[in-house]
């Protein structure tokens, strides 16, 4: 195909958001388990406080059946300890009924005052098992039926999966011009269809910029056939130090206690374990070389004991911050960032390089996010 012009709008600077390990996912050594950095509300809770108070856009809070915490529960309990700081909510496609999902959405947005961007997610659910055209013709529902919840005065669907008609006074989020921003990450053609109708931010995990700049054009072109434009984004881990053998060291010393069947183990218990997107994480460490590294600054070794995103920026703060800039001039323009442990990686990244990234808010940016509370039903609207 040959690749057309990317209409997307320009934004200038990038959101550069932090994860929250809400599923069990820190650690200080690759593997270890330490009982330290258990998903806990008072360990997260301190990770993501420190991010708003550094100066990140935004913050992942991510999904899965395994220990860890419940996503939109959380984000509740966050909201009124944050002040800047945008959240990223998982949501798992069919977990919650739809018309519910809108109401629970609306209700965060409106205590977060627009604070809220929501990642779709379309693995199956715990328990279960749908073919992959099924899990995201269920999620396409569900996402339409949240756009109408959004956008108009009454839902009306007739779908394979739902069937309603409501009235929308009740789900009315805080964010106008089409509600909060959709994020999301998937590789099959089912899943790059329905973020090119749908979908505002397309996730991606590492790859060499080859090929990540292959999945970026291929999602332009097809959200062109859709007369739309979406942003692109990375989600990446970090590891930046003085100089560039500090950082090396200590991307080598963090599999130092790692034994591999265990770190096997721990892969395989997400629920996305078995996706495409775990499987081209496999695919880029097998062509790094002996040190890990599949293009410079890029190391997989990280993906050794974690699913999904499994590679990380390692460098001095010259180097990492040229990496990043390189993806921007890419078209990235929103990165999910992490590190081992998070809380430590954290201040590193905001102490060498975030000064040095000019960073949005893709709500306000995207024109999301109003100057004042809105006239919705729970904002500033006429009670009925």
């Amino acid at each position: 195909m040959v690749m057309k012009k990317n209409l997307q709008m320009k934004v200038d600077g990038a959101e550069v958001s932090w994860f929250a390990p809400l599923c069990d996912g820190d650690d200080d050594f690759l593997g270890n388990r330490n009982p330290e950095f258990k998903s806990s509300w008072e360990n997260t809770s301190k990770i993501i406080k420190t991010a708003d108070e550094l100066g990140f856009r935004n913050v992942l809070c991510p999904s899965s059946y395994q220990v860890g915490q419940d996503t939109l529960s959380y984000v509740a309990g966050m909201a009124p300890l944050t002040e800047q700081i945008n959240f990223l909510a998982a949501v798992r496609c069919g977990e919650l009924h739809p018309p519910m999902l809108a109401r629970t959405i609306a209700t965060l947005d409106h205590m977060l005052k627009g604070r809220l961007t929501v990642n779709i997610i379309s693995s199956d659910l715990p328990g279960t098992k749908l073919s992959s055209p099924e899990r995201y013709a269920r999620s396409r529902e569900v996402i339409e039926i949240l756009k109408q919840s959004w956008t108009q005065d009454r839902i009306e669907f007739n779908g394979k999966y739902y069937q309603l008609d409501l009235q929308t006074d009740p789900v009315k989020p805080y964010q106008q011009n089409g509600g909060p921003l959709l994020y999301f990450g998937g590789y099959s053609p089912d899943g790059v269809d329905l973020c090119a109708e749908h979908c505002d931010v397309y996730l991606m995990w590492p790859e060499t910029e080859k090929k990540l700049q292959e999945l970026m054009n291929n999602m332009t072109n097809k959200a062109l056939e859709y007369d739309r434009t979406v942003q692109f984004g990375l989600r990446v881990h970090v590891i930046v130090r003085e100089t560039e053998q500090e950082a090396r060291d200590y991307a080598k010393n963090l599999l130092s206690k790692l034994d591999l069947d265990l770190g096997k183990d721990i892969r395989n218990r997400a629920q996305d374990a078995a996706s495409l997107g775990v499987a081209r994480q496999a695919m880029l460490r097998e062509e790094a070389d002996n040190q890990h590294y599949v293009e410079p600054h890029l190391w997989t070794g990280i993906g050794l004991a974690r699913s999904g995103c499994g590679a990380a920026i390692v460098g001095d703060p010259d180097q990492v911050l040229a990496k990043l800039e390189r993806y921007m001039e890419m078209g990235i323009r929103s990165f999910i960032l992490s590190g081992y442990p998070h809380q430590q990686e954290c201040e590193l990244f905001a102490k060498h390089v975030l000064p040095r990234l000019k960073t949005v808010s893709l709500p306000e940016v995207l024109g999301r996010r109003p100057n004042k509370t809105p006239n919705s039903p729970l904002g500033n609207g006429v009670r009925k």
